[in-house]
Parts: C-alpha cells; structure tokens; sequence
C-alpha cells in the first residue's frame, strides 16, 4: 500500500521550505523597492498556507515508507515547487501567460537554465533572486535536502535518496545517509559562499555575485543579465566561473573525499578522469579551430572554448559568445558534449560520463569476445567488477534516453520547428543544459517555441533532472499493483 497521507505531509513541508524561499526573495524586493513585492508575498503566504495545512493535518501519519513511496514523493515534490514557483512570476505581471510562466518556473527548479525572458536586465530584483535561489536549492536536490534536516521532518530517508539519486553510482560514503546529506550540503554550501567571494573581488556588484553564485553552483545557469556572463568582459570572472563550474560537475563523494583529505583514493575514480579527459580534448580542438578559423588571439579562444565545454557539459548553461557564429564543424561537438554531460552524482545533467564509461567498456569486451568466445571478461570499475544489473541499467537508460531525444524531435518537427533545432532543444531539455542551437541558441531565448513545445520541453526537463526512471515508472502498471 502506497502512505498517501505521509507523502502529503512530506509535500506539505517542503512546501514550507519553498515559503522560506520565497519570503527571503521578499526581503530582496523589499530591500530594492522593486514590483515583485506583492506577488512574492502573496505567493509565500498562498504556499505556506497550503503546506501547512498539509503538515498539520496529516501529521500523525505513520513514518513507514517504501521505494514506491519515495518515488511518488520526489515527482511529486518536483511538480509541487515548479507550480507554486510559477505564481511570482505570473502574479507580477512579468510573465502573464501561465504556460511560460511555468516553464520558467520548472527550468529553474530542475536547474536546466532554458528561459522565455527577452529582457531580463528590466526583471525586478525580486524575481532574479527568486529565478537564482530556485535553482540553487533544485541544483542539488529538494529531497537531498529534505534528507538534511530529517530531525524536523521526522522521516526516513533512505527510499527517497534512492529515488532521487537514481544514477548508476551513488555511494554514501559514509555509513549513515543522513550525515552524507549533510557533508553534501556542508560542501555545497560552502562552494557557493567561495564563488560569491571572489566574483565580488573580481568587481563583479554583490547582488549579481550571490545570484551567480546560486546558479553557478547548482549548475542552472541562469543570469542577471540577457547577456549571461559576456556583459561583465572580465576573463578574471570567467576562469573563476569555470573552475566552479567544472568542481559542480564531479561527484559530490569525491568531493567528500577531497574535504576529509583523502585525494589520493578521489584522484584514482575513474569516471573524473574521463570528465576531465573530455573537456581537455574538446576543449584544446576547438581553441585550435577557433585559432585558425576565426582568426582569435590564441588566450581568447582557449577560454572562449574553455568555457562554452564546460558550461555545456556540466549543463550549467551560461555563455560568454555565441557559438552559433563558430564553424558548425563544433556544433556537433558541443551537442556531443551536452548529451554526455558531467559526472553521476552530481548537480549536472545529460547521459553522465560513468555510462559512457560503461558504454565503452562493454564495446572493448565485445571485441574481445570476438577473439577469444570462451574467455570470462569481466568488465571492471576502479578496480570493481560491474555486475550485471548495472550495465543492463545503463543499457536500458541510454536507450530509452536516445528514444526520448528521437521522440522529442519528431513531435518538435511536426509543430513546424527545424529539425536540427528540434533535436537541440530536446537533447537541452532532457540534459538539462539550457541553451540549445539555431533560434535556440546562447544569444536566443525559448519564447519563439509553441506553448505544445515549451509544455513538452518542461516535462523533459522533470525527465531529465529525476533521471528518467523515476518519473516514467510512476506510468507503469506494475508500479500501483498493491503486491
């Protein structure tokens, strides 16, 4: 039997954590006399309203749960803060059409970073510390968090990380989840604080640093600015920006490791040597096609390439050019870069460099096998010998992440939008990338796209950021047989 009556009241308290979220916002608007004032505060006590009376209702439920449970939970949240999310945006004014208003909304939540603004420069503050904050608190995860503070939740946790964290690869670390929870936070709190330090010795103004910061860190790359990070031409702030990019990438366990001093154990995973493998490859070929083809000075194009392969492939999304205008030779290599994406267990998207890694291995055994059929070839990870539940996992993600690409793009066509861009901006949403090529590229927006689109793109952006299994499961009829 599924706890109904314990989700709600899980909801009702995240819900509670998104009226902090939203009251702090207010005190930004406050602070700048801005416009989004009222709709912040009506949102917050609408939304507060309503997790309240979920918490204090259901509140002796009993605290049983199960993986069905902890699934249902992590959807259900996802889809609750995306639609409470979307009133400041609507009720201001900003965005007065409801579909864009919650593809917006459901782009910051999942970190993704795909944006209807036109004209964000006129946002009221507010707003941009509401778009900024969303995607710092959804970059790690709102049942991560959840899983930080189980004495005032008073639940267990185990189901509901396992939903979230459904990669192929999420080690504790250490014995107790909850104290991972917290390590994980400890560091992403600790990242962001770093970032938001030296942006502002870099020149940049404080309110942007704090807001750079948050989507910096959670890899959502939303800006203050229409031109992201291009409008503060300051390569000081671009290297910092990559290198904080490139850490939100990797797995938050060997961030673990690195912080309890243990590098050496963190240094040998293999997964950060194919992340780090892959962005100096990508990146040294397109520094020398930029070279000779643009006629660059060779700094520029190191960190012009540098920043858009690491952007895209940790699927932060900010931009300093438009590389539209590059050779579209490096098109392709950029949406390649973008369906690999990071690491697993991190806040990033796309397909993750683990399978990829799986991926290969399992291809080199197939050679092998050719040559010698007899032969026991274990396929081995850091040493570990993967069984044979992971790599049909990862077999059956990567192809039904590719069917949901082909699907997207089919349906993207049919409704008049190119095909090529079609393709980019579901390989963007599904990844969570938020850029995307043509009409949809660093220097567009999404607003051009048809309300069937964006509603499509929102629900790819939910797939991408649980890791499809954990939403597509709650459409399988096994899934609400009671047995």
């Amino acid at each position: 039997m599924i706890n109904y009556k314990a989700i709600i009241r899980v909801i009702g308290n995240l819900l509670l954590l998104e009226t902090m979220m939203l009251l702090l916002s207010s005190g930004v608007s406050a602070f700048y006399h801005d416009d989004a004032l009222n709709s912040l505060l009506i949102t917050a006590g609408l939304t507060g309203t309503i997790g309240l009376l979920m918490s204090f209702f259901f509140r002796k439920s009993p605290n049983v749960f199960t993986r069905r449970d902890g699934y249902i939970m992590v959807t259900a949240s996802w889809l609750a803060f995306a639609m409470f999310g979307m009133l400041p945006f609507y009720l201001e004014g900003h965005i007065p059409s409801i579909t864009n208003a919650f593809f917006e909304a459901m782009s910051g939540i999942t970190s993704t970073g795909a944006t209807i603004l036109d004209d964000i420069d006129s946002m009221p503050h507010g707003l941009l510390f509401w778009r900024s904050i969303t995607q710092w608190f959804g970059g790690l995860g709102i049942i991560i968090f959840t899983i930080a503070l189980l004495p005032f939740l008073g639940v267990s946790g185990l189901q509901m990380f396992a939903a979230e964290v459904s990669g192929p690869t999420h080690n504790k670390v250490t014995p107790r989840i909850g104290i991972t929870a917290r390590w994980i936070w400890t560091i992403y709190i600790g990242i962001t604080a770093l970032l938001f330090v030296l942006l502002i010795l870099g020149g940049m103004g404080g309110f942007d640093s704090i807001c750079h910061a948050f989507t910096a860190t959670g890899t959502g790359g939303f800006s203050t600015h229409q031109e992201s990070i291009a409008y503060y031409h300051s390569a000081y702030i671009e290297y910092v920006i990559i290198a904080f990019m490139f850490i939100s990438g990797m797995n938050y366990s060997l961030l673990i490791l690195f912080v309890s001093g243990r590098f050496r154990r963190a240094l040998k995973d293999s997964e950060l040597k194919w992340y780090t493998l892959i962005v100096v490859v990508v990146t040294l070929f397109i520094t020398v096609m930029l070279w000779a083809s643009q006629n660059m000075e060779s700094e520029d194009a190191f960190r012009h390439a540098l920043f858009q392969v690491v952007s895209l492939q940790t699927s932060t999304g900010f931009s300093t050019t438009d590389y539209m205008l590059w050779p579209s030779a490096l098109w392709g290599m950029l949406l390649l870069v973008m369906i690999v994406g990071a690491c697993a267990g991190s806040t990033s998207g796309g397909l993750k460099c683990i399978r990829i890694l799986v991926l290969f291995k399992v291809l080199l055994n197939e050679f092998k096998h050719m040559l010698h059929p007899n032969a026991v070839l274990p396929i081995r990870i850091d040493k570990q010998v993967a069984p044979n539940s992971l790599l049909s996992t990862v077999m059956a993600f990567c192809l039904i992440y590719l069917i949901i690409i082909f699907g997207s793009t089919l349906f993207l066509s049919s409704i008049g939008i190119d095909f090529m861009e079609a393709m980019g901006c579901s390989v963007s949403a599904l990844g969570n990338m938020g850029p995307a090529i043509g009409s949809y590229g660093p220097s567009s927006t999404w607003n051009s796209m048809p309300d069937a689109g964006k509603w499509l793109m929102s629900f790819l952006m939910l797939l991408g950021r649980l890791e499809i299994f954990t939403v597509i499961l709650l459409f399988t009829p096994n899934f609400w047989k009671r047995n």
